[in-house]
């Protein structure tokens, strides 16, 4: 089975503008929000939105050996994640879902 997109991260000014903004344009449910991000779900992707200086603009795989790729930083949700580049600059999340 291949990886898959987890989500796509956007780098936004104000996380409670911004979700109002993508709920009143799009047919969109917000999974999760706080004051330093919040993930909404599209049909078929999750976008997060951040703000920067939190988070990096990025999208996020999931990834069954992402601790190959440095040390894991476990979530609320219990995912675990580690930042990289990839050769182009481009910051890619690679996330290991809890297990069942």
């Amino acid at each position: 089975m291949s990886d898959k997109i987890h989500h796509i991260a956007v780098q936004v000014d104000d996380i409670g503008d911004a979700v109002d903004w993508y709920t009143q344009s799009f047919d969109v449910e917000v999974s999760y929000q706080d004051e330093s991000w919040a993930m909404l779900e599209f049909d078929n992707l999750s976008l997060a939105l951040v703000l920067p200086g939190e988070h990096p603009g990025h999208f996020a795989v999931t990834n069954d050996h992402a601790e190959k790729y440095g040390s894991l930083t476990t979530h609320r949700d219990g995912t675990a994640s580690v930042y990289i580049k990839d050769p182009f600059g481009n910051a890619v999340e690679l996330i290991r879902e809890q297990s069942a």
